[in-house]
């Protein structure tokens, strides 16, 4: 496999499904968990309060994993993942800071928009000028 033929298929792969919302659906969450999971005497000054940040940050991650390789569920995926980072702005560090919250909403509503691109209907066949015609 070439590389012209690795890029052609990576292209079509990305294409097929919502790619660009599940990047930020999983960019989101990876940022909302790393703020939790800060070194062991900050987390034990955080106590119980970090769990809910690294559960909203693992549900999105999940959310944004499964539209890209489940894109028939892409509408239950982006409405979770705009709750889950509305949550996550009251329940964590205002949603990591902001970033978070934002980032997810967007790649929520990313995913949630996105619709596949419709098939190319066959063309019918028409008969040739070259063939007499019957009156």
């Amino acid at each position: 496999m070439s590389v012209s033929d690795a890029r052609r298929a990576w292209r079509r792969w990305r294409r097929g499904r919502p790619f660009w919302g599940g990047l930020a659906a999983v960019v989101a969450g990876a940022e909302i968990c790393a703020l939790p999971l800060a070194p062991l005497k900050v987390m034990l000054e955080q106590g119980i309060a970090g769990v809910p940040g690294v559960l909203l940050g693992l549900v999105m991650i999940v959310m944004g994993l499964s539209a890209w390789f489940a894109p028939h569920y892409r509408t239950l995926a982006g409405i979770l993942t705009v709750l889950v980072a509305t949550a996550a702005l009251v329940m964590t560090n205002l949603g990591g800071f902001l970033f978070g919250t934002i980032v997810g909403t967007v790649g929520g509503a990313m995913i949630f928009a996105w619709s596949p691109s419709p098939r190319p209907q066959p063309q019918p066949q028409t008969s040739s000028p070259s063939s007499p015609q019957e009156s």
